[in-house]
């Protein structure tokens, strides 16, 4: 598969892209067991409708310089390196490849607020600059997909207060985690 190099950034992307997508949710569950969702990588296929698989390409424990691809429907592929890691608090990644010469740079920045009484504020962050045809098609679809990142994150949360994360031991048979 051929692919098509992205500019890697630093967490300070977030803030100075362009193009910036932000989505909130009150999840009631402990940093911890947010976390848990975010490291599964089956997790994410439930919420996050674009993506169809995870492949987590370092080993635990993940932390900053961890690696990942995610396939995505219509055959795109993003190849991620995590840019920030605090378990419980903050992970961010950007991509360093893409299957398709859409993005000069692309990040995305998840940050998890304790609140003290069983719940969290958790925030999503994507930014982007595009490339190529992309630089003109974003801005059109820019406010739908803000929709669509608020409406999977929103997802998100209920699949963590639902707390019904299934894990893989070594032997391969199913457990709560």
């Amino acid at each position: 598969m051929k692919k098509f190099p992205c500019t890697p950034v630093g967490t300070d992307f977030i803030n100075t892209a362009r193009h910036v997508y932000k989505a909130e949710v009150i999840i009631k569950a402990s940093p911890s067991r947010i976390f848990d969702y975010l490291e599964d990588a089956h997790s994410w296929t439930v919420w996050a409708d674009p993506i169809e698989r995870v492949e987590w390409t370092s080993a635990k424990p993940f932390g900053i310089g961890t690696t990942r691809t995610v396939y995505m429907q219509g055959g795109m592929v993003g190849w991620e390196t995590f840019i920030a890691w605090d378990r419980g608090r903050h992970m961010a990644f950007c991509f360093t490849d893409m299957s398709r010469n859409m993005a000069e740079k692309f990040a995305e920045d998840y940050k998890v607020i304790d609140m003290g009484d069983g719940r969290c504020h958790v925030t999503w962050t994507m930014a982007i600059e595009p490339k190529g045809a992309s630089r003109f098609i974003l801005p059109l679809f820019g406010p739908l997909m803000g929709m669509m990142n608020r409406r999977w994150f929103k997802k998100f949360g209920a699949l963590v207060e639902q707390d019904k994360l299934v894990t893989q031991t070594d032997d391969c048979e199913a457990t709560a985690a």
